[in-house]
């Protein structure tokens, strides 16, 4: 098979209790499995099962029309999910410090302004979809995309461009059990999780 699901990088309880147990093992081992399935469905017998995940969707019009929407809507689903379970981690949290702290500070005015337009992003993403924090033309911007898309797919497929430092899913398969319809509490519970380390480091890379 052309692509994996990895392990969660810790304990299916471990990011409790911002998020439970039931609903990460229902999102990674079900939502995220299935995106790799298709995926591997979807491409099984052509050239693209040699290509990375990053490469694959990053030229979705490349792909061949009769296979692009399963694979921009599940190898985005994967590359996603991949991004998210790794940018969260428990014990984490609090806010980010040196190069990065002083960039949010410089774009949003300051680490509560960008939290506050994070969240609105993520709010105010109609159906389901993810909000991010990417460096474009080396600048910070939030934005969001609907569905599977992300930034790295490019502004003529996802509306959006850049490098991501931080996604956060918003469909309600992630938030559903715990937060029913509350969208905005599962994202102000999120920065509780935030890897502001692996960020920093993202930032350092896409600078």
């Amino acid at each position: 098979m052309a692509h994996e699901l990895a392990p969660l990088p810790y304990a299916k309880d471990a990011l409790e209790p911002h998020i439970d147990a039931l609903t990460m093992e229902i999102h990674h081992g079900r939502h995220h499995k299935a995106y790799v399935d298709n995926l591997n469905k979807a491409i099984a017998g052509t050239p693209l099962e040699a290509l990375s995940i990053e490469a694959l969707i990053a030229d979705i019009p490349g792909v061949p029309e009769n296979i692009r929407g399963p694979v921009r809507n599940n190898g985005g689903g994967h590359w996603n999910h991949t991004f998210f379970w790794n940018i969260l981690a428990p014990g984490k949290g609090g806010t980010p410090t040196g190069e990065l702290a002083e960039a949010i500070n410089a774009a949003f005015g300051s680490f509560a302004d960008f939290q506050a337009k994070f969240e609105a992003a993520g709010v105010g993403r109609f159906g389901s979809g993810w909000a991010w924090l990417v460096v474009n033309g080396g600048k910070l911007e939030v934005v969001s995309t609907a569905n599977q898309d992300n930034p790295l797919m490019g502004k003529a497929v996802s509306g959006t461009e850049g490098k991501p430092l931080l996604g956060v899913d918003v469909w309600e398969h992630a938030y559903y059990l715990k937060y029913q319809n509350v969208r905005a509490g599962y994202l102000k519970a999120i920065w509780n999780l935030v890897d502001w380390d692996k960020v920093a480091a993202l930032y350092a890379a896409a600078k």
